[in-house]
């Protein structure tokens, strides 16, 4: 591509007309030919690696600050909305070319995504999904470099579309994160439908207050056509009376525009009736929780903001699979349950715990932790949780990162004695597990809380193979 094309007609008053191979934002990862974009991170600063991407071969590079390099640069005022605003040119504008969902929220964003994509499927249509868990088209796992865990950023997100325009995508469905909307992933995206599926505490260390933080979210109503907003929740009706998109209102009361009721909770799954333009319908899906219910009406309402019919929505949801990580039975040949969900966060934490409580024949056993380098605001709310609900917890890292897990585990101890819950403390994740298993008994279920579909713990700045599946098989197998 031409750079007047990628930059505009501008570019030809002050240089060559250079042919432009591709876009990167690692200095690594420059080959010749390519623009290289200097983006200022948490961790580093792009403009401190402007010479190793020449030396590399880059063509132009665009930047914000001034730097010292032999090749043509092109200022900018922010270069995460330079990047995103080339990667869109580069590749064509890919997301206009197929149905796109974005699905934001703190949590059951993934799993509304893969019902969504149950649904859509149902209907006949070839779906792409962007997220947690992978970014897949049908059945192809499509892999990018990003370490962003929810949205990639916005170069590997067009790419991304880009493969998925290739592979006759008709609809893509994503996760859009908080952190994607306010630092310019999802710049250049127009989405066919929004999802809200609620606001609980989290990521207030970026954020800094609950307020940012539900604004953040509420900005994917600016670039959506359509929306669907739980409105149960007190942040979804305060956004659905801010936007002006075209609303259905989701829940499980009579004010919203698609309501649940009659609602009965096994160890199966849900049963529902679902109330919509005045005639009433029965729903089922395998997935228990009454949180479940409300991730399969808000995939319900996207689906139906696109036209599908409500035959396809019912045999879409009845059909759909659990999501690794998401309420995951893990098969063992024991008399009690072990279930591991990504539960990370003080509102994801209780969902579980009381979706557990409505079918545990035993005891609930809770072990989580909480991960370093992030929000710590909400580990004594999570302690405090645990304690009320769960009938024992075990209090044990999740992710320390850069800091000290006995550090951590303290301030989660601080909220459990603030309850009359009984806990106890094991730091070693792997000892904890072992430690559950040799305590459950006979129809108890133990909840591994946190890391769901990770097969990994950061410690210090490494990845450890950690698979909690693996490791309960292990302790098991060793125990016979």
């Amino acid at each position: 591509m031409k750079a007047d094309i990628l930059f505009g007609k501008a570019w030809l008053d002050k240089f060559d007309n250079t042919e432009i191979t591709g876009i990167a934002y690692d200095s690594r990862n420059v080959i010749e030919g390519n623009v290289f974009v200097c983006i200022k991170g948490f961790e580093t600063d792009g403009h401190k690696f402007a010479k190793m991407a020449e030396k590399n071969g880059a063509a132009v590079i665009v930047a914000e600050d001034k730097i010292d390099v032999n090749v043509p640069v092109w200022y900018v005022e922010n270069s995460r909305k330079a990047i995103a605003d080339l990667a869109c040119t580069f590749y064509g504008h890919p997301s206009e070319k197929f149905k796109l969902i974005g699905v934001t929220g703190t949590n059951g964003k993934t799993t509304t995504t893969y019902l969504i994509r149950s649904i859509l499927e149902e209907a006949g249509m070839c779906v792409g999904i962007i997220g947690t868990n992978q970014n897949i088209i049908g059945d192809k796992v499509l892999v990018t470099q990003s370490t962003t865990p929810t949205t990639p950023n916005a170069l590997e997100l067009q790419q991304l579309f880009n493969e998925m325009a290739e592979s006759s995508a008709d609809c893509v469905v994503m996760e859009v994160s908080s952190h994607a909307l306010e630092l310019e992933r999802v710049r250049g995206c127009h989405f066919d439908v929004g999802v809200f599926t609620n606001l609980t505490q989290d990521h207030l260390d970026f954020h800094k207050t609950m307020e940012n933080y539900m604004k953040a979210k509420a900005k994917l109503f600016d670039i959506s056509d359509k929306g669907v907003i739980n409105t149960d929740d007190k942040s979804g009706r305060k956004i659905a009376a801010e936007k002006d998109c075209d609303i259905l209102k989701v829940g499980l009361n009579p004010d919203c525009d698609f309501w649940a009721e009659n609602i009965k909770i096994t160890a199966r799954g849900d049963e529902f009736d679902v109330n919509y333009q005045g005639q009433k319908h029965h729903m089922t899906i395998g997935i228990p929780g009454k949180f479940s219910v409300y991730n399969a009406i808000c995939a319900a309402g996207a689906a139906l903001q696109l036209g599908v019919s409500i035959e396809d929505v019912k045999r879409g949801l009845e059909h759909a699979k659990g999501v690794i990580g998401r309420v995951e039975v893990v098969p063992t040949d024991t008399d009690y349950t072990v279930i591991i969900d990504y539960a990370h966060t003080p509102d994801g934490l209780e969902n579980i715990i009381k979706a557990v409580k409505e079918f545990a024949e035993g005891e609930v056993i809770t072990l989580f932790g909480c991960g370093g380098d992030r929000d710590n605001t909400k580990r004594a709310v999570m302690g405090e949780i645990a304690g009320r609900y769960s009938d024992f917890s075990i209090i044990t890292s999740d992710n320390p990162r850069t800091e000290d897990p006995q550090a951590i585990v303290d301030q989660i101890v601080e909220g459990m004695k603030r309850t009359d819950g009984k806990y106890t403390v094991i730091v070693d994740r792997r000892e904890a597990i072992g430690w559950a298993l040799d305590h459950a008994k006979k129809d108890d279920v133990i909840i591994l809380a946190g890391k769901g579909q990770e097969t990994y713990q950061i410690i210090g700045k490494e990845k450890v193979d950690f698979d909690e599946r693996i490791e309960v098989w292990k302790y098991l197998d060793k125990k016979q």
